[in-house]
């Protein structure tokens, strides 16, 4: 595929994913599919996210007074080149605790543990570190604290039981690694952040603003670094009088089959002597389903349980286990 035919496909690409969610952004990509500026500023041979990349640059500007979205991206070339060659995208989309919520419980009911110290594997900003400071709706009752500053629910294609919501597990230690953590404690930080939620998403964008409060009241350790590496050094300090349970939401799609694999051979091997959990977002049973596979895994013995599927961003959750 020449180079030009392939950063239009990729433009086009991510104009559809955007399709009924952002329309701002559908017509500037497909705009941009033939913008020379624009692939000059995401390259010969532009990775899939590249586009997100340069929306998410302009987009920062915009949100600073800076720019507007309709100025040629040429006024702002060398801060967006910037951008796009140093900023990954960063979502850490908050509304994946509520999916979150019934994976945790779900372990303290396995394990009886009452206690958690947590690991997220690329976490950005860490909000999701937080899933026991939000209040949380289902169909079986509510969950959390009543004085949450973040509150939400989601649709229920099978029901989460009554059972489950009735643990209360606490935490005791919070650390996320990632390779660029973003501090939402900083002004700077927390337009990041927002820069990556897409125009026109104002209950998301509101949704992120709250749990940007709730982390600057308690924010959680990050570590900078890439956690295929990171990993062995953060569990080996991990406290072994309480259950340490490491997930991960979005990550494991950008690190390849040989990271992932490595991974889980640092997490078999620390659960050799001490009690772990691992959360795991990835493909579904049923390939051809556009959600995630969710599951489990507890050691020490390593034993697996498929809980269930949900959507990419948190919206819906068929929860599947049997209890």
């Amino acid at each position: 595929m020449a180079p030009a035919t392939r950063t239009r496909d990729v433009f086009f690409d991510q104009a559809a994913q955007c399709e009924g969610r952002s329309q701002l952004y559908v017509e500037l990509l497909r705009a941009w599919a033939d913008d020379p500026v624009a692939a000059e500023l995401v390259g010969p041979d532009p990775a899939w996210d590249a586009p997100l990349r340069l929306i998410g640059g302009l987009h920062y500007l915009v949100l600073g007074g800076e720019a507007r979205w309709d100025d040629p991206l040429a006024e702002h070339r060398e801060f967006l080149r910037e951008f796009v060659t140093t900023q990954g995208v960063q979502t850490n989309e908050v509304q994946r605790s509520w999916v979150l919520l019934p994976l945790l419980l779900r372990i303290a009911q396995r394990t009886g543990a009452q206690t958690f110290d947590l690991v997220e594997l690329g976490q950005a900003a860490g909000l999701n570190l937080l899933w026991d400071r939000y209040r949380y709706r289902f169909e079986a009752g509510e969950w959390g604290r009543e004085d949450a500053l973040l509150s939400f629910g989601g649709e229920e294609r099978r029901p989460v039981s009554a059972e489950l919501l009735g643990l209360e597990p606490e935490v005791r230690g919070r650390i996320g690694i990632d390779r660029s953590p973003i501090d939402v404690t900083t002004e700077d930080g927390a337009r990041l952040l927002r820069s990556f939620v897409w125009a026109g998403q104002e209950e998301r964008m509101r949704r992120l603003d709250q749990a940007i409060e709730a982390v600057r009241a308690h924010p959680p350790e990050l570590v900078r670094g890439d956690y295929v590496d990171e990993l062995p050094e953060v569990l080996a300090a991990q406290p072994r009088d309480a259950l340490t349970v490491v997930f991960q939401t979005a990550s494991f799609g950008y690190i390849g089959d040989e990271g992932r694999a490595r991974v889980r051979s640092v997490l078999e091997a620390a659960g050799e002597d001490r009690p772990l959990a691992f959360i795991s977002t990835g493909k579904p049973r049923a390939p051809e389903e556009d959600c995630w596979g969710l599951r489990l895994v507890y050691w020490p013995g390593g034993a697996r349980e498929f809980a269930g599927h949900a959507d990419f961003h948190g919206s819906w959750l068929q929860w599947e286990l049997e209890l």
